[in-house]
């Protein structure tokens, strides 16, 4: 198995601060690793909703969180800003794969990165539905 490589800043098209908060850390010391996940939720939604096309109350399709995955390179601790990079990887009819590095402060190389696929359905069926044109758009936009 070859070992993950942490990326840098400039593999990334978009950038979201967020910061960190003293409930993050465990008893370690540093973020607990379920709290990247929320990083990478926090990025992309915000990403959308900045961009005007993702109202969460009202939008006729979501977008369903059906994989995740992430790669830890060194830690971060409370009460580091982490700036979380993104990148659309794949862009299909109905899904995106998200690229995201979370970057420490300041830092050039990832803390850690991952990946994070939404497919997106009608909000009342839940069956499968295209990623409207609007949303496409913003999402060419970060496409590597």
């Amino acid at each position: 198995m070859t070992r993950p490589t942490p990326t840098t800043r400039d593999q990334y098209r978009h950038f979201q601060a967020i910061p960190t908060r003293w409930i993050d850390n465990d008893v370690y010391h540093h973020v607990n690793n379920v709290v990247y996940y929320s990083f990478f939720d926090t990025a992309v939604n915000q990403y959308l909703i900045e961009q005007g096309v993702l109202d969460f109350e009202t939008s006729s399709i979501i977008g369903l969180v059906v994989e995740t995955k992430c790669n830890y390179f060194s830690p971060i601790t409370f009460p580091d800003v982490v700036h979380a990079g993104l990148t659309v990887e794949n862009l299909g009819n109905s899904s995106v794969r998200y690229g995201v590095g979370l970057f420490r402060n300041d830092e050039n190389i990832a803390s850690a990165k991952g990946h994070f696929v939404h497919v997106y359905v009608d909000r009342e069926t839940r069956k499968s539905a295209a990623v409207p044109a609007d949303m496409r758009a913003a999402l060419e936009r970060i496409l590597a």
